[in-house]
Order: structure tokens, then C-alpha cells, then sequence
């Protein structure tokens, strides 16, 4: 893989080249054999759990991958081509850009994998929470966390947007996006989240309120109505074969987390052991979110319609802030078993977003944690230090 990042200016980006074309055997075959951990391989996991040795942190699970015992304050998100991965005070976005042969021939299709070098982009990333302590309180937190990584999630899109463009129509000096265009996308996608989540099932479940006759029935009608339409637009977009080699980014982006987790050294033979589900999932979190959302509105009871409406508007932040926390805790104890049990119908839905990558994915997961790494030790860091900190895997 390649080296470190060395650090740079607070407002421009850090940019690496690591030539390692897909296919590539230093990428795919380096890694010492598994049972040889004194030739700097990766130590034997014969039992259930191993983390005796106080090195690995990690837990066989019953279909013979590995799962991290673990929490570290490292999240990600898949992006076109590659991944994104963010720490305390850094994100950085590895994508595997275009071979010259298949610039030439017009580009890449969204099925077709890119076979070029591996671009690393590093930016510092400062939390308002470290600002402002009434951001820290719990569920508040919460709030301002995931408002923060749509930003850089539609950042990070960008930058893997741009990567796959021919040198001629690359930005050599990409101008950064301004914080009224970054904050305008991330209500748009937000409204339309709630109507689509939130307003259109109490409207569906309005049309038989006179029928229902009662409150707890409106609200656990509604409640069956959004979850099924969340299940639905999770189904109908796993189905969408355009978005399968992010899907794949996405398997890649939780083993290369998971494998940082469980302590043992980052390579694509290693992260290739670990499960693709994540207990800090996104996907995870949505869910979470479907079912907290029935328990909060349940107190309203069966007003006008017009305030079944401003409740579902005022109440997602809520909601979100109450499913952030939870996912949190998921995340900080996840090596109990009545919160593996909880959390799985989450873990199972993960099935839908994302895909078994191969080692070039890895690859490009492992580069960009890397680009975060070099700048920070997320492990090594003190309490004082993590304050304001919540990431989503």
C-alpha cells in the first residue's frame, strides 16, 4: 500500500497517487500466511474469542467471518469508486480513478470498475460540537452529528465525481463548495426524507382514521405503513444495478472499519475476513429511526390532521437524535448478547446495501482509512480529545 500523508494547511486538501492498478499482486497476495503472526501476518483466530492476547479484538462468528469486540471513533461512506473514511479531526476520500485505456474509450459505466491508480484526498474536519458544549448534550448531539456527515457525505461525492473525469475536464484547483450550497442540499434531502417517511404514511393512514376509531391503532397502523415503505425503498434500491459496485464500497468501507477495530494490521486479506455488516451502519441507523418514530408519536394520541402533521415535522429530530444515541450504544456494546439480538433485524437489513468486495475495493478502503491514520490516532487519543465526537460507520 502506500505511505503516509504528511499533514497540510487547515483549508487545502491533501492529495496522494498510490499506482496500484486493479489486479495489481502486491495487493492481493503480500499478506504473510494467516498462522505464521512472527513473519508480521495476521495472528491465528481458532476460538470463538481471541482476544486473550490483548492485541486482537475480535469474535468468530457463526458463518466463519469476523466481527470487531471493539468501538473506535472511525466512520465512512461509500462514494463512487471508492470510500470515504472519517476520524476525530480528519476525512479523507480514496477513489480508484479510470486506466488511460478506458478514458479513451469514453469513460467509465456505473457497472464497469475503474483499473487506474488509487487517489487519496485528506481535509481536516472541525466539529461545531467542539465549539458549542449545549452541542454535546445527548440527543442534541445526535442532531448536529448527522447534519455534519451529509456534508461531508455530499462533499465526498463530489470529490469521487471529479476523480473519474478525464485530466482536460479535472479542476486543478477545485474550488470548495460553499456552506450555503452544502447546508441547501442537506435540507433538501432532509424534507424529502420526511415526507416520504414520515408525512405520507400518517396521510395513507389518515384515510381510514374514522375506521380505526382509535389512537393506539392510528399510530401502530402508521407505524407498520412507514416501515414497510422504508422496506420497500431499501428493496427497490438494492435491485438498482447501477448502485451495485457502491454497495460493494460500502462491504469495503465496514470490513477495512472493522478490521481497524479488531486490531490487526490493515491489509485486504485481513479486512477480507471480517463480516460487511457494521453495528454503526446507516442503514442500521434508518431502521432504528422507523421504529423509535412509533413509540414517540404514540403520546399525541388522534388530533386534527393538521397537527398530525406539524407533529411528524417537529418530531424528527427527535427521533433522530433518540435512534443516534441508540446506535451509539449499539456500537459501544456490541459484544452483549441482548444487544446483538436487538440490533439484528438492522444487521440483516445491511444485506440490502452492501456487497462482498474484492481485494482491489479493499484496497482502496484500507488507503483511505490510511489518509485518516496518518494524520491521527483515532485509539490513542484522550477523553478530552473525543469530546463532540459520533461517526457512523
Amino acid at each position: 500500500m502506500s505511505g503516509r500523508v504528511a499533514a497540510g494547511s487547515a483549508k487545502t486538501p491533501l492529495t496522494m497517487a498510490v499506482a496500484s492498478p486493479a489486479g495489481a499482486p502486491e495487493q492481493t497476495t503480500s499478506a504473510p500466511p494467516a498462522s505464521d503472526p512472527a513473519a508480521g501476518g495476521t495472528p491465528a483466530l481458532d476460538g470463538s474469542d481471541v482476544r486473550g492476547d490483548g492485541v486482537v479484538f475480535a469474535e468468530r462468528e457463526p458463518d466463519g467471518e469476523l466481527a470487531a469486540q471493539r468501538d473506535a471513533p472511525v466512520g465512512g461512506q461509500a462514494v463512487l469508486e471508492g470510500v470515504m473514511m472519517r476520524g476525530v479531526s480528519n476525512w479523507a476520500v480514496a477513489v480508484r480513478k479510470p486506466s488511460a485505456e478506458q478514458l479513451s474509450e469514453g469513460g467509465l459505466s456505473p457497472v464497469e470498475p475503474a483499473l487506474g491508480e488509487i487517489e487519496v484526498t485528506s481535509y481536516p474536519l472541525d466539529s461545531a460540537m467542539r465549539r458549542h458544549r449545549l452541542l454535546r448534550l445527548p440527543i442534541i448531539r445526535g442532531v448536529v452529528a448527522l447534519g455534519g456527515s451529509m456534508a461531508i457525505g455530499f462533499r465526498a461525492l463530489e470529490v469521487s465525481a471529479n476523480a473519474q473525469l478525464p485530466p482536460e475536464e479535472e479542476h486543478e484547483d477545485p474550488q470548495e463548495i460553499p456552506k450555503g450550497v452544502w447546508a441547501g442540499t442537506v435540507v433538501i434531502a432532509i424534507a424529502l426524507a420526511i415526507v416520504l417517511f414520515f408525512l405520507v404514511p400518517v396521510g395513507l393512514t389518515s384515510l381510514i382514521k374514522g375506521q380505526l376509531g382509535s389512537s393506539v391503532l392510528f399510530w401502530a397502523v402508521e407505524g407498520v405503513v412507514r416501515t414497510v415503505i422504508f422496506l420497500g425503498y431499501m428493496l427497490l434500491l438494492s435491485r438498482v444495478r447501477d448502485l451495485r459496485r457502491v454497495f460493494e464500497y460500502h462491504g469495503a468501507e465496514h470490513k477495512t472499519i472493522s478490521c481497524f477495530e479488531a486490531g490487526l494490521p490493515l491489509t485486504p486479506p485481513n479486512a477480507q475476513r471480517f463480516s460487511r455488516l457494521h453495528p454503526r451502519c446507516g442503514t442500521s441507523f434508518l431502521l432504528v429511526v422507523m421504529i423509535v418514530a412509533i413509540f414517540v408519536f404514540a403520546p399525541i394520541g388522534l388530533p386534527a390532521w393538521y397537527w398530525l402533521v406539524i407533529t411528524r415535522i417537529l418530531g424528527v429530530p427527535l427521533i433522530a437524535g433518540i435512534s443516534f444515541e441508540l446506535i451509539k450504544f449499539a456500537g459501544r456494546n456490541r459484544s452483549r448478547r441482548w444487544v446483538r439480538a436487538l440490533m439484528w433485524p438492522g444487521m440483516k437489513l445491511q444485506l440490502l446495501t452492501t456487497r462482498e468486495p474484492d481485494l482491489d475495493q479493499l484496497a482502496v478502503a484500507i488507503a483511505a482509512l490510511e489518509g485518516v491514520l496518518a494524520l491521527e490516532t483515532p485509539g490513542e487519543l484522550s477523553a478530552e480529545d473525543l469530546v463532540g465526537v459520533e461517526v457512523v460507520a
